[in-house]
């Protein structure tokens, strides 16, 4: 029986992994790199996190070398894992914030409280469902749900489409 190696998060083993992970060139390699990550280590709650971060981080660096993406589409694939790993339920869209962007004024756009006309209508659609099928939620959530299904937009945001 192999011993394993013992990690710890105060150790920041993610920094090599996620090195070796975008060094990955061949499936062999990618297959050897995510045994290696899943199963030569005793990881603790927050490195097992890490670790598959990195597995999954490594496929996709051996994807684009294979396929040769564009960023745009790197973009795409990380919202594709996104929807498709923690947000399968998702039905009003998401929205990710870069705060290095704060750093650019050419940026300023991207931190408007704004949604679109759609979003709103889908938004809208879900509280009056959550309504109809939640009736035992909270009363002060049921009258947040009544105030967006009556066409009052929350915490400062506007409805407008941008084109």
């Amino acid at each position: 029986m192999n011993k394993k190696i013992v990690v710890t998060e105060d150790m920041h083993p993610e920094k090599e992994w996620f090195k070796q992970a975008s060094e990955i060139k061949t499936i062999e390699d990618l297959t050897k790199f995510i045994n290696h990550l899943l199963n030569d280590y005793d990881h603790d709650y927050g490195t097992v996190c890490h670790a598959i971060g990195a597995c999954i981080s490594a496929a996709a660096w051996l994807g684009a070398e294979v396929q040769g993406i564009t960023g745009f589409q790197a973009g795409f694939v990380m919202w594709d894992f996104i929807r498709n790993w923690t947000k399968q339920s998702n039905k009003c869209g998401l929205r990710l914030i870069d705060y290095d962007d704060f750093l650019y004024p050419q940026y300023e756009y991207k931190f408007d409280k704004i949604i679109s006309s759609d979003t709103w209508q889908t938004i809208q659609e879900e509280a009056k469902k959550n309504l109809e099928s939640s009736p035992y939620a909270a009363e002060v959530v049921k009258n947040h749900w009544r105030t967006i299904a009556l066409g009052q937009v929350p915490f400062g945001y506007r409805v407008e489409d941008r084109i």
